[in-house]
């Protein structure tokens, strides 16, 4: 199965499990920065893995991802990826310091935006395992500051032969009198996304 088969109704509900992710995520972030978070209504699609690179802005465009592992229940990978103007803004409110190079993070930054993808993927894990009652392990997130095409090279080459979709959430965030864009990606297991949609109602 993959996204595309799904059905009308599996679909709404998906994107309500977006939703709800979007809203404990921000309001995780308010706790963590002392600031408060706006954000728009996130934009949920289903996409293949190719079209993500552009979507980010090209493949050469400076990211910032967390990527965990999940399991139990259900397993697959969700990665959190932030532009590199939003990382440097993290580490600032966070740690005070604006970083010159995201590649160059000291061991404290790197633990400072790793909270920060740990906490917004997990606020989307808990959401799903609060809807489908499943319980989901979650891994020690792991960081990588690089270009959008090698970022993403680690989750296409391990799914590229369990299937070409992924669920793409786009949230657009304001702080004070800043706009700041991320993305949410979650890669199911085939049979893990099965297993989510039934528990679902889809």
């Amino acid at each position: 199965m993959e996204y595309s088969e799904m059905n009308e109704m599996s679909r709404d509900i998906l994107m309500e499990v977006g939703n709800i992710g979007t809203g404990n995520s921000v309001t995780a972030l308010s706790a963590m920065t002392g600031y408060t978070f706006e954000v728009e209504m996130p934009k949920i699609r289903i996409v293949k893995y190719q079209d993500v690179p552009r979507i980010l802005g090209g493949e050469e465009s400076l990211q910032t991802g967390v990527l965990l592992d999940i399991n139990g229940d259900l397993s697959g990978m969700f990665m959190f990826l932030l532009d590199e103007e939003f990382s440097k803004a993290l580490v600032k409110v966070l740690l005070g310091v604006e970083p010159e190079n995201l590649k160059e993070l000291d061991d404290m930054g790197r633990s400072a935006v790793c909270e920060i993808g740990n906490v917004v993927c997990c606020a989307y894990i808990n959401a799903i395992s609060a809807m489908t009652g499943k319980e989901i392990r979650v891994s020690i997130p792991d960081l990588c500051s690089d270009m959008a095409g090698a970022i993403l090279s680690v989750p296409m080459i391990h799914f590229a032969n369990i299937g070409e979709e992924l669920l793409l959430i786009e949230n657009r965030f304001r702080v004070e009198d800043y706009s700041f864009t991320s993305h949410v990606l979650f890669l199911p297991e085939l049979d893990s996304l099965e297993k989510m949609l039934k528990a679902l109602g889809g």
